[in-house]
This record gives structure tokens, C-alpha cells and sequence, in this order.
């Protein structure tokens, strides 16, 4: 069959309860338990088991609100382990490469895959394979939806979620009315609560209504984007499979603080912490900055000590990942924007104008930048292999006291071989 003659297929494996089913992993006493995973400095829940569903605790809801419901049922509660998320994350990405290199790394626990090459008649029976696959090799449950384009897999995969099998095929269905008419419209893809409301104020209620709407009105009264959704809801594929990344412009990294910080000591460890991670992410695809902005604010809700924030951004003289330098120029921002007298509750550095790595290519390059260059290759291959900041820079601080508050936190990292459960045979 040739690839024009063939059926686009396309799979979306959605990881269930991501952030939950990490913690499980690794705690067997829990899995059928009811569980809740926080937000940074245990804000709100980001994620919850479907026991936990069951009880009414709501998506995004803030901790403190759901307190007297997680304490009276015998909740667990979990902080965010996000260097544990992303690890397992890999391993699951990696395992459904097996199946088709070409993927569609869609978010940290959901992937597109493109099943064309296989018959219709056994596409599910691959989903259930890669099903069982990804579970046995990682330990993480998926749903899996499958359908001629992007938005109906969404729309498989939400049904998937409440079968046992774990698997929906669209593929081969003629008439998929009787499907749609059950989807509700905030239930489709790339429809938010905006357009929700818009949709509902003009009778549209499901997404069997979007999809038998003319695209006339639909472009008219909305825009294209919502005009591609109809037509993928009718079969017709105007979402294309991204399976190259593209390489990011800017890298953020910020934190809100655990306790709020009033000396400039504490918020330079802070921002110094934030300059080795984001100069460690840019290494890693390769990339180079071309300029470096520090910011930092106190809470707007903390009237009683004034509002302050600032931020300020220095061109590096040459584009670098260097995390010494990248530290040593956010530092010097530090000084300028930084005022006594304030309680600051956040902080964060972005480095901005990021391209192709291509130091040592100029004709300001010496032997000083190799040796420096090196050291950073060094740095970073023994922080992969025994853990984030096992070697750091002295202004980065030891105690790190303004880190985010992570009271329930199950201290596994997957990447740090002191911190892996302990298994006793007896």
C-alpha cells in the first residue's frame, strides 16, 4: 500500500495521574490508596489518583481548602518531585520510540505516535501492546486513543481513560455522531474556558454540534484555529505530527521562596542556584545566551511591608553557556536592583537570544575558554550521573534555606543513587 493510498493513524499515549503514578512506583502501600500530588511550596493539587477524585477533591484546588477532606479519608500527600517526574518521564518517551522513532513529545506525560504503517484491523491490538509494554518496562499505567487525527485521538483518549482495556480505536468507526455527542465542548481540545462560554452562548454544547457547524460561521465568529478543530472532529487531518523540536529562544527559571528572604546574601545563593540550572539546560541542547535578565518581587498580598519588584538585563559581551559567567554578571544585576527593607517572595533569572553553541569558532576564543568549556562538560556529566548540584559553585550557598517548602516530599530521585529506595530481602 502506498503512503498516499494509506490511513493516517495516530495514537496519543497519555500517562494516568503522571505525578501520582511516579510516587506509587516507588511505594507499593499506596497504590490503591488516595493521593495527592502538590504544586512548588505545596500550593495547590496537581494531580490526584482517582480515589482521590472519588472524594471530590478538585484539579488546581489550593491545599489548605482541601485540608479537613485529605485528613478526614486518609489522604497521601506528596510534594513535587520534578527531577523524579522528568526521569520517568524519558523512560517512557524512550519506550514508545520502540514502536515509531518518529514521536510527538507532546508534554511531560503525553506523546503522539504515528501508527500508519500498520493495518487497520490491528491498531488496536498495537495499542494494547504498547499499553502493556510501556507498564512493564517503566511501571507507569497509560490510556491510549486512536483515531485519523490529532483532536479525535484526544477525544479517544478521554474515553479510554474509563475502560478497563486502557485503549479506544476510532479507526474504521463510519459515524462517530452517537462518540461526539458525548464529548462535552470544554472537554475538546484546544478549547478553553473563553470559547467555551462562546460556544455554549450560541448552542454549542458538544463536540457532535462543532463538528456539523459550517465552517463559514465558524471562521467568521471565531478564528482559523477553531475552524481546524471542526475539520479534525469531521476526520479531516489540518494538525500536523511535530516530531523535531524546535530549538527553544529563551530559558526562565524561577522559584517562589519557601520563607520570604530580606537579606541580599540569602537572594544571591537564590539567583545564583537559578543561573546554574538554566546554564545547565542551555548546555544540554547545545544553545549559548546572548543575554542574561534577573528579576525578583515581593508578594503583592503583603500590603503591611510594601510592594517591590525590578528587573534589569545585561548583553553578555559574547554569547555563553558559562555558568561562571552567567552567575558573576546575574550577581552584579543583584546588586543594582536589590533594596533593604523589603520580605522578597520570588526570584528568577532568563537567559534570552539563545542559538547553536558555537564557541570556539570566533575570533575572541582562547585556550582560557576551552579549559573553562571543559570544566563545564565536567561539571555537568557528574551532576547527571550523581545528582543535581554534587558539584556547584560556592556562591551558590550550602544550607539554601529560601528553597521551596516541600514538607511531604518522598526524597526519591532517580538520578541520585543515595536517594533510591532501599530494598531489604529477608
Amino acid at each position: 500500500m502506498s503512503s498516499i493510498q494509506r490511513t493516517r493513524k495516530l495514537a496519543l499515549v497519555d500517562c494516568n495521574s503522571f505525578y501520582v503514578s511516579c510516587e506509587r512506583l516507588f511505594n507499593p502501600k499506596i497504590r490503591r490508596k488516595p493521593v495527592v500530588v502538590l504544586s512548588n511550596n505545596d500550593g495547590c493539587i496537581i494531580s490526584r489518583s482517582n480515589e482521590a477524585k472519588v472524594l471530590g477533591i478538585r484539579m488546581g484546588e489550593p491545599y489548605f481548602k482541601a485540608k479537613d477532606i485529605i485528613i478526614k479519608n486518609k489522604v497521601e500527600v506528596f510534594s513535587s518531585n520534578y527531577s523524579l517526574y522528568g526521569d520517568l518521564s524519558r523512560r517512557v518517551m524512550r519506550t514508545l520510540k520502540r514502536f515509531n522513532s518518529e514521536i510527538e513529545v507532546y508534554s511531560i506525560d503525553e506523546a503522539f505516535i504515528d501508527l500508519s504503517d500498520f493495518p487497520d484491523n490491528e491498531v488496536e491490538k498495537i495499542g494494547k501492546e504498547i499499553r502493556k509494554t510501556v507498564l512493564q518496562w517503566t511501571g507507569i499505567p497509560t490510556s491510549i486513543g486512536i483515531a485519523k487525527t490529532k483532536t479525535l485521538s484526544k477525544v479517544a483518549n478521554h474515553i479510554a481513560k474509563k475502560k478497563k482495556s486502557g485503549v479506544t480505536n476510532l479507526i474504521g468507526i463510519d459515524n462517530l455522531d452517537p462518540i461526539l455527542e458525548k464529548v462535552e465542548i470544554n472537554d475538546v481540545w484546544g478549547i478553553g474556558k473563553q470559547l467555551t462560554k462562546f460556544y455554549q452562548k450560541n448552542g454549542i454544547y458538544n463536540a457532535k454540534q462543532l463538528k456539523n457547524k459550517s465552517n463559514t460561521w465558524i471562521k467568521k465568529s471565531s478564528n482559523v484555529l477553531s475552524s481546524r478543530t471542526a475539520m479534525e472532529l469531521r476526520g479531516i487531518p489540518c494538525i500536523n505530527l511535530e516530531t523535531t523540536q524546535t530549538k527553544r529562544k529563551s530559558c526562565v527559571v524561577s522559584r517562589s521562596f519557601g520563607k520570604r528572604i530580606e537579606k541580599f546574601q540569602e537572594l544571591k545563593e537564590a539567583i545564583a542556584n537559578y543561573c546554574l540550572n538554566a546554564s545547565e539546560k542551555i548546555r544540554s541542547e547545545s544553545l549559548v545566551a546572548k543575554a542574561i535578565t534577573v528579576f525578583v518581587r515581593t508578594s503583592p498580598f503583603q500590603r503591611n511591608f510594601g510592594y517591590y519588584s525590578n528587573t534589569r538585563t545585561i548583553d553578555f559581551p559574547i554569547a555563553t553557556n558559562n555558568s561562571i559567567e552567567t552567575v558573576k554578571t546575574a550577581v552584579s544585576i543583584l546588586e543594582k536592583i536589590f533594596k533593604n527593607g523589603y520580605q522578597y517572595q520570588k526570584a528568577g533569572v532568563m537567559l534570552t537570544g539563545l542559538h547553536n553553541d558555537n564557541i570556539g569558532k570566533n575570533l575572541f576564543s582562547s585556550e582560557k575558554d576551552e579549559k573553562i568549556n571543559s570544566l563545564m562538560r565536567s561539571i555537568d556529566n557528574t551532576n547527571y550521573r550523581y545528582g543535581r548540584s554534587t558539584l556547584s559553585l560556592a556562591s551558590a550557598g550550602v544550607q539554601k534555606k529560601w528553597n521551596m517548602r516541600r514538607q511531604y516530599s518522598s526524597k526519591i530521585d532517580t538520578a541520585d543513587f543515595y536517594c533510591l529506595p532501599i530494598i531489604r530481602a529477608t
